[in-house]
């Protein structure tokens, strides 16, 4: 994958969100997929390969596209299958 890759942007609820691997759209489909809490982050490059930025780091907007994310999936069902 290209370091510069940038992701369709994704709509949800009306709005369109940047859903790139690491970025706080992506942060919150992955918690909960894997069935983990909501917990407002992100990464500013690929996840675990970057500096992680924390809720008190985040703007609101940031804040918001990590809740969009988690929020999306939860609505969509994709869930890990730990069987």
């Amino acid at each position: 994958m290209l370091a510069n890759y940038t992701a369709k942007p994704i709509e949800f609820e009306g709005q369109f969100y940047d859903q790139r691997h690491g970025g706080p759209f992506d942060r919150g489909a992955a918690d909960s997929y894997y069935n983990r809490g909501h917990n407002p982050h992100y990464y500013v490059a690929g996840t675990g390969t970057s500096r992680r930025f924390d809720m008190h780091d985040m703007t609101a907007l940031q804040i918001t596209a990590y809740t969009a994310g988690y929020n999306w999936n939860e609505q969509h069902g994709n869930k890990k299958d730990w069987g």
